[in-house]
């Protein structure tokens, strides 16, 4: 964990409720997508954790959708705005796949961009399964058409196939050897059922952000894990879900 100062570069609107931020400063101590940061607002209490959407020498991208207050206020903020952040938190996901296949379901496609930029850097093109409740939902479109191998899937058929992520999985024989995961509880909770080899990134209400409190602990068949600390990014093999 490392305390620093960023400063806004750009904050613009992808969607009416998602968002890019891009910050500068010093992040050397960012090593592998979907570790978080935590970044602290002006009268808020808690910190905000935010995955790592991408990273490259000094800017770090962050893909945030509007929630409630917090994330509201975010959308306000100019470019040179300073903000007060802690980096290199918790465990992201890592290379170690030759045909991988990323999953992803609304705003759980964050993480994935620098995860896809290094396997394409290993001449790899992951095939990513990206699902969405309708079509206006989408993001980043141009990029994942020409980084990997891209698969649509909305709630209301509205695009692509007709149904969720996992719906499309268990209905598709896909050749791969390691899946990444991102998205709602219950779909994570699903593609487990249908396959543990792979990872998967989870959410959870945290306090401190740095494993103090263990309020965002979970059950895993090694005992309670912390998805702030051992997390957020776990092996879908040991988490248990009830």
């Amino acid at each position: 964990m490392k305390n620093v100062i960023l400063e806004v570069v750009e904050n613009v609107s992808l969607t009416d409720k998602i968002y890019k931020l891009i910050l500068k400063g010093d992040i050397k101590a960012i090593t592998y997508p979907d570790e978080f940061v935590n970044l602290k607002l002006d009268n808020f209490y808690l910190r905000r954790p935010f995955s790592v959407s991408d990273f490259e020498d000094d800017k770090l991208t962050i893909i945030y959708k509007v929630l409630g207050r917090g994330t509201n206020y975010m959308t306000s903020l100019k470019s040179g705005t300073k903000i007060d952040a802690l980096i290199n938190l918790g465990n992201g996901f890592q290379y170690l796949s030759q045909k991988p296949l990323i999953v992803a379901g609304g705003i759980g496609i964050a993480p994935f961009v620098k995860l896809i930029k290094e396997f394409n850097k290993k001449g790899i093109k992951p095939t990513l399964i990206y699902g969405e409740q309708t079509k206006d939902n989408f993001i980043l479109l141009d990029f994942f058409k020409e980084n990997t191998n891209l698969i649509l899937t909305t709630d209301d058929g509205s695009l692509g196939y007709h149904g969720n992520s996992v719906q499309y999985l268990a209905e598709n024989k896909l050749d791969f050897d390691k899946y990444y995961a991102c998205g709602p509880t219950p779909m994570l909770k699903t593609l487990k059922k249908y396959s543990d080899n792979g990872y998967l990134s989870l959410e959870a209400h945290m306090g401190c952000g740095f494993g103090a409190c263990m309020g965002c602990s979970i059950k895993t068949i090694n005992g309670f894990k912390r998805v702030c600390k051992e997390g957020p990014v776990f092996l879908a093999s040991e988490v248990i879900y009830e």
